[in-house]
């Protein structure tokens, strides 16, 4: 059970990638469904071929029966030909009605509590933190993001996906993420989170992240960047509302 476990999505931590799995599943059902009914009938017709070409006897009575169903009446049946339209037509229409829901909520935006701007660099990330002010001056949190390398982990740490420094983000709180890069292409993935969202110079990529729970969550770069393309994780470590305001006072 261990082994289809890991074959499965990592748990949800926001209601997005709850609802990225569901779909998931929902759209399963119907593709299983039609596998099987495509693989029973396909069972039927090499049944039928094996009897009339590899009997003799029997193959000749088949042919010449008038009762069988001939070629002409399944490749012109209109009947036939109505339901092989109308039942992909109605699975299509209750698939697109939830992926269509889906997708508008991927896009939308409540009012953020926080904005946290990610930018990916050939092969490491900087997060910024810029909706803080200390004193007279505008003071903004930001720091590189570098993987731990594989002579420098502790036990208990994941090979290539360990870094120095985690961005730390608030559970049950609207989160507002700014993508960009300095370079090249990168993408910013967290399946955990159910975000992908490309790293584009000179441009500014949106998405929301609502954690529902705490912990940490690991992604990758899933974009080819570079020589060090595989090198650059990312470490995502949700916390309580007042730890993580804690920790805003801790680097300020």
């Amino acid at each position: 059970m261990d082994f289809l476990k890991n074959l499965y999505f990592q748990d949800s931590a926001t209601p997005l990638m709850e609802g990225i799995r569901d779909l998931h599943d929902f759209i399963f059902g119907f593709l299983t469904f039609i596998l099987l009914l495509v693989l029973v009938v396909f069972g039927f017709i090499m049944k039928d071929f094996y009897k009339t070409y590899n009997n003799p006897k029997t193959g000749s009575e088949l042919l010449f029966r008038e009762d069988l169903i001939k070629a002409k009446d399944v490749t012109h049946g209109v009947v036939l030909e109505i339901v092989w339209t109308l039942i992909p037509s109605v699975i299509l229409m209750l698939i697109a009605f939830p992926s269509f829901v889906l997708l508008y909520a991927m896009d939308e935006l409540i009012d953020p509590t926080i904005t946290f701007k990610v930018i990916g660099h050939q092969w490491y990330w900087v997060y910024e933190y810029a909706d803080y002010i200390k004193g007279e001056g505008f003071k903004s949190i930001n720091f590189d993001s570098y993987m731990v390398y594989t002579n420098d982990l502790v036990p208990g740490q994941l090979r290539l996906l360990e870094v120095d420094r985690q961005a730390v983000l608030p559970v049950d709180t609207h989160i507002r993420v700014l993508i960009t890069a300095g370079d090249v292409l990168h993408s910013w993935a967290v399946p955990s989170l159910g975000i992908k969202m490309d790293a584009v110079p000179g441009r500014l990529n949106q998405v929301s992240i609502f954690l529902k729970r705490q912990g940490v969550f690991y992604g990758q770069c899933s974009e080819l960047c570079g020589v060090n393309h595989g090198f650059m994780p990312i470490a995502v470590k949700g916390v309580s509302f007042e730890e993580y305001i804690n920790w805003v006072k801790n680097r300020g």
